[in-house]
Formats: C-alpha cells, sequence, structure tokens
C-alpha cells in the first residue's frame, strides 16, 4: 500500500528531513547545556536564571506539542512541520544577536512543530512493520547532533564567543526548509480537530508555577511563596484533568489511551526523560566546576556515549520491527540505570574513565530506548491520530525533561547551598575540601534519585505487553 506508491525520492528526502530536524535539536541542546557556565559569566547571572534557558524552551514545546500536533492533523503534518523549520532557523538567528531568553521562546514555537509532527510524517511515509528502523535512523541524528553539539560547543566556548553556538543550526535549517518544501507532501486526509485554548492556559499555568517553585526553592530554600507556587500549579493542573474529562475533544485523547502498548510506551517516556534528562547538565557541572576541566575537554569524555548510542539506534528499531517493542526498550532502560547508578558513585577526585563509562553505557541504553519506544506509540495509534498520538508522546516526554531540570536542582541542593553550586560551575572561587564534598553529595543524590525513576519506567516498559507491528 505505501511502497507501491511512494516515489523513492520522496522517501529518501522525507527521511533526511526527519533526520536533520532531530539533529538541531540534538545541537541545541547539548550546546547549550555545555555553554551554561560561559553565558552566566558573560551575562552576570545565577544559576536559577541561566537554568530558565532551558527551561523556557522545554516549557513552551511542552504546553504547544499536542495542540500543534493536532493543527497538523487537522491542516497538513508536513506544512506545519516545515513551519516550524522555518521559525526555529529564524529563532536561533535571532538569539545570536538579542536577548536570549526571549528569542529562546521563538525557537521553542518552531521547535513544537517539528517535534509534534515529526512522528506523524514519519506514519504517514512507512507501514507500522518499517517504522521502527526509520526510528532507529532519528534516533542516530540525534545521538550525532549530540556530538557536534558538544564538539563545536567545546571549541566555540573556549576560543570564541557563546553567541555564536545559535549560529550552527542555520544551514541546516535552511537547507532543511528548502528539501521539505520541495519534496514532502501530504499523506494523509485531514481530520476535524478542535484547538483547546483553556486546556492548553490550564496545563501551561500549572506547569509554569510548578517550575517556578521548584527552581526558587532551589536558589533560595523552601518559603511559604515557593509553597503557594506550587500548590498553585498543582491546582492549575487538576483543573485541566478535569478539563480533559469533559472536553469532546481533549488535548489529551483518552481513547488512545484505552491501548494498553501505547499508554505503557508514552508513560515510560514520561519516566525516562524525568530520570535522565538533566543528567548531562548535572555531569557537565562536575566536570567544568568541581575537576576544572575545559568545555571542550568536558565535552570528550561524555562523547563516546552518543557515538555507541548513534550506531546501535537503527539496530534496536529494526530489532523492535520484527519482536515489538518491550525486550529491547526496557532493555534500554536497565541499561540506562545502570549507567546513571554509575554517575551516583562519583567522589570528587573519580578517575575520568569513570564517567566515560558511565557516559557509554548510558548511550547504549538510550540508544536501544528511543527508536523502539517511539515506534511503538506510532505503531498502535490509529491513521487519524497519528498527529495527536505523536504530540501526547512528545508533551509527556517534555514535562518529563522540564521537571527533571529543576527537580535535579531541588534536590542537589537540599545538601549543599546554591550559592557553593554557582561559584564551583563559574570556577570563581577555591574550595575546601569539605565543600568539594558537600557538592558531590548533592549533584550524586539527585543521580540516585533519577535511579528509582528509570526503575518505574522499566515497569511501565514491560507491563506494557507484547505487541504485534501490522505489515
Amino acid at each position: 500500500m505505501f511502497d507501491a506508491q511512494l516515489e523513492r525520492h520522496e522517501l529518501l528526502f522525507g527521511m533526511m528531513v526527519i533526520v536533520l530536524g532531530v539533529l538541531m535539536s540534538a545541537i541545541d541542546s547539548t550546546i547549550v547545556i555545555l555553554a551554561i557556565p560561559v553565558i552566566m559569566h558573560d551575562l552576570n547571572a545565577d544559576l536559577v536564571t541561566m537554568v530558565w534557558v532551558i527551561l523556557i524552551y522545554l516549557l513552551l514545546i511542552t504546553v504547544l506539542s499536542t495542540q500543534l500536533g493536532r493543527l497538523g492533523d487537522k491542516y497538513g503534518r508536513v506544512k506545519f512541520y516545515n513551519l516550524g523549520f522555518l521559525i526555529f532557523t529564524i529563532g536561533s538567528t535571532l538569539c545570536a544577536v538579542a536577548p536570549l531568553l526571549m528569542f529562546r521562546a521563538v525557537q521553542a514555537v518552531g521547535g513544537g512543530l517539528i517535534s509534534s509532527n515529526s512522528g506523524a510524517v514519519i506514519a504517514d511515509l512507512l507501514p507500522p512493520n518499517r517504522r521502527g528502523q526509520a526510528y532507529g535512523f532519528t534516533a542516530f541524528g540525534w545521538n550525532v547532533g549530540a556530538i557536534l553539539g558538544i564538539i563545536l560547543g567545546g571549541l566555540i566556548v573556549t576560543f570564541t564567543t557563546w553567541r555564536l553556538i545559535f549560529l550552527i543550526n542555520v544551514p541546516i535549517g535552511v537547507f532543511s526548509v528548502y528539501v521539505g518544501f520541495k519534496y514532502l507532501r501530504e499523506r494523509s486526509p485531514r481530520a476535524i480537530k478542535k484547538i483547546d485554548l483553556l486546556g492548553s492556559a490550564y496545563l501551561g499555568t500549572g506547569l509554569t508555577l510548578i517550575l517556578i517553585g521548584l527552581t526558587f526553592a532551589a536558589g533560595t530554600g523552601f518559603n511559604l511563596i515557593d509553597k503557594i507556587l506550587i500548590g498553585s500549579g498543582a491546582v492549575a493542573l487538576i483543573l485541566f484533568v478535569m478539563r480533559e474529562l469533559n472536553f469532546d475533544d481533549p488535548i489529551i485523547n483518552l481513547a488512545l489511551l484505552k491501548n494498553r502498548v501505547l499508554t505503557g510506551s508514552i508513560i515510560a517516556a514520561f519516566l525516562q526523560a524525568l530520570a535522565n534528562y538533566s543528567v548531562l547538565f548535572l555531569v557537565i557541572m562536575y566536570l567544568q566546576g568541581v575537576r576544572g576541566l575545559s568545555p571542550l575537554d568536558a565535552s570528550l569524555v561524555v562523547i563516546p556515549g552518543y557515538i555507541l548510542g548513534a550506531f546501535l539506534a537503527p539496530l534496536a528499531g529494526r530489532l523492535s520491527d520484527r519482536i515489538g517493542a518491550r525486550v529491547p526498550a526496557s532493555l534500554g532502560l536497565f541499561l540506562q540505570s545502570i549507567g546513571i547508578f554509575t554517575y551516583s558513585i562519583l567522589a570528587v577526585n573519580s578517575p575520568l574513565w569513570l564517567i566515560t563509562l558511565a557516559a557509554s553505557i548510558n548511550g547504549i541504553g538510550a540508544g536501544m530506548f528511543f527508536p523502539s519506544n517511539n515506534s511503538a506509540v506510532m505503531a498502535n495509534a490509529p491513521r487519524e491520530h497519528y498527529g495527536a498520538a505523536s504530540g501526547t508522546l512528545r508533551m509527556f516526554a517534555n514535562i518529563g525533561m522540564v521537571v527533571s531540570f529543576a527537580l535535579s536542582l531541588y534536590i542537589a541542593s537540599t545538601t549543599m547551598p546554591t550559592y557553593l553550586a554557582e561559584e564551583i560551575f563559574l570556577g570563581t572561587s577555591y574550595l575546601s575540601s569539605s565543600l568539594s564534598i558537600a557538592f558531590v553529595r548533592g549533584i550524586t543524590t539527585s543521580f540516585k534519585f533519577s535511579v528509582i525513576i528509570i526503575y518505574l519506567a522499566i515497569i511501565f516498559s514491560v507491563l506494557r505487553g507484547k505487541e504485534i507491528r501490522e505489515k
């Protein structure tokens, strides 16, 4: 049905654009994390403020992703996907020359359009029994992008100005916009969707208030204002859930969640992101702050994990096409738990090879988990709801990413004062042995908490059950 109607060049260029999309996202994610210490020093900002350079991007993508996926179902997935490239490229250019937080928000709109529609575009291009391999190639693109972001970011922030890090994606974006508009075409009928603005407002308000409360608590300690912020955010999320239960075309399609495989896959994605997304941030804090490595040297320590994940991902995706996602995805999560646990035993003077080992194990696990889990979602979603399913997956994963940063900072702050983290991160003070130990104790506590969450993800991944992929 698919191959007979699909011209070879459309599949080739379509997959090229998809891979470039995740590559751009990976470059942006890793390069910004690597540059945070330099940006903090240049802008004379505190750590909590700089974390919002990351959080504002993730927060907006989280709130927008499902709605943008639904708009793709309604008005054209390819159209919105290509528009995302255009907006992301413009936002990247402006981040290099203008106020950073404002245009990180512009980047986020473009990133939301790309991420919420990419899964649906793949599902339109390929039948269910070939999507795992396609997601394997997107995971390959993510890992290659992460490697490029780490290496180029290390070189740029070490030898030039951090503002140049945002220009790396511009030529990739321009090329992708051209190829996408020229070769990709709509392949699915338009679905009638209602856009729930009130539900999005509840979701965005709830997440924002909780994140502000957690990051303020990490910076100044838990006080009454933080409790009010987090409590108000929880109320807004309750209102969001109530809205979903009573809206006839909800943001989260509850009918989709009746599918056991799809539900288990989405929850596993949320928990994996919650546990793992802040890990690189904390490791970079350790390498640049405690160990005194330059951004370039710090990047070289963690790169092997991304290399291994890149080459393993297509194989894991292909395996999930044959046997389903449960085994490769669950095994990948188990390996990530081992990698993060290895980080949790770091000491002030641990050998750097131990960090490389942890990064390698974690990278192999990620290379197995992502293509398998993503393909399970799209293989078990109805064709007319590909955009909604893709957007729902991204929304839950992004919620995990957003909360991961704020939660890891708060957990780490319970064993060390925030001023200490900032001084270590900026490299502005000499630390006594006792202070260094306090800092490492803080981040390793956060790693241990992440291991517990990964174990929960494994449970949901296993309980999703065995699936049979359609031809």
